[in-house]
């Protein structure tokens, strides 16, 4: 049976956003001296949310596009819950009913739903029998992005201490259908068609490097969250303060945002539990670095204007490189 095909939509989906983040990147980077034409601020106000976009010099009209970020529902005991953790329920609601799906399909060999199986052949071209990608690979993904999602969650709804601020309706249309489109790539990897077999006979080690990279990864950016939440919050653990501080320790003392470098991580570690030959997750990690190098560029020139004592080594994203 022939391979699939190097091109396939959800590759060409992948690659066209990291190519829109890196332009966006790049337009950022040399449109400074542009600040007071329309299409600049047009730009801006499409890029920014939260902290970056409250001292955005906007019309009117520009506002009418903003979802508060400090969006409230009136039950307890998410009242001081911001609309982030909108994305991070319907990964957990999406990605956990797929998760379910491929166990039945796994271990209890009951078929993909004729609808699923469609959209997966439309956006990943027709399955292979021939597929590189372990089956147990597609699996640990899944799962592992179930878990991720399952803590940020809990993070956005018990952790972090959000200020009132808002994004672009794009951007929150965007953010609730990025994960139902990540969950799909996950499943679009396993092309085997195969239920039946030991899986726990073809565990190899880039499952276990990836999976202790992924724990590492996600430990650093709990633990960045937390300083965040800390420079608002009082020993009792109450909110004392919206104010924006200069956050310090751990790796806040290398970067501006090493909850956004962990992010990057938490993918690559995704890419070596594929054992790396997932083409279509690299472009994935690709995404995640372009549009995670953006918003750590925003908050760190953000620091710099507003401290003039903020530390002038750290870098925005990525220690010792950018």
């Amino acid at each position: 049976m022939p391979g699939r095909s190097l091109l396939s939509w959800i590759r060409v989906f992948w690659s066209f956003l990291a190519c829109c983040f890196l332009a966006a990147l790049c337009v950022h980077k040399l449109s400074s001296k542009y600040q007071t034409c329309r299409m600049y601020i047009v730009f801006q106000d499409l890029i920014r949310y939260g902290k970056t976009k409250q001292h955005l010099k906007r019309d009117e009209w520009l506002r009418v596009f903003d979802v508060p970020k400090s969006m409230e529902i009136q039950l307890q005991p998410l009242l001081s819950s911001r609309c982030f953790w909108h994305f991070y329920a319907v990964s957990v609601c999406w990605n956990g009913f797929l998760l379910t799906l491929y166990l039945n399909f796994t271990f209890r060999h009951h078929s993909l739903p004729s609808w699923l199986t469609g959209t997966l052949d439309m956006l990943s071209g027709a399955r292979d029998a021939d597929s590189q990608v372990p089956q147990l690979s597609t699996l640990l993904v899944q799962l592992l992005l179930w878990l991720h999602s399952l803590r940020r969650l809990l993070e956005c709804l018990w952790v972090s201490v959000f200020s009132d601020g808002a994004m672009h309706v794009l951007q929150y249309v965007f953010g609730l259908g990025y994960y139902i489109v990540l969950g799909l790539t996950v499943l679009g990897s396993d092309q085997g068609g195969k239920g039946a077999g030991s899986l726990l006979s073809k565990l190899s080690w880039f499952h276990v490097a990836g999976f202790g990279f992924f724990v590492a990864a996600s430990l650093l950016q709990h633990q960045s969250i937390v300083l965040l939440a800390r420079l608002r919050t009082g020993k009792s653990g109450s909110v004392e303060t919206l104010a924006h501080k200069v956050p310090t320790g751990g790796w806040f003392e290398l970067v501006s945002c090493p909850h956004y470098f962990s992010e990057l991580l938490i993918y690559i570690s995704l890419a070596l539990v594929y054992g790396g030959l997932s083409l279509t997750w690299w472009l994935v990690v690709l995404y995640v670095l372009f549009n995670q190098a953006l918003a750590a560029q925003l908050c760190h020139e953000l620091y710099i204007s507003k401290y003039e004592s903020y530390p002038r080594h750290r870098k925005a994203f990525i220690p010792f490189v950018f």
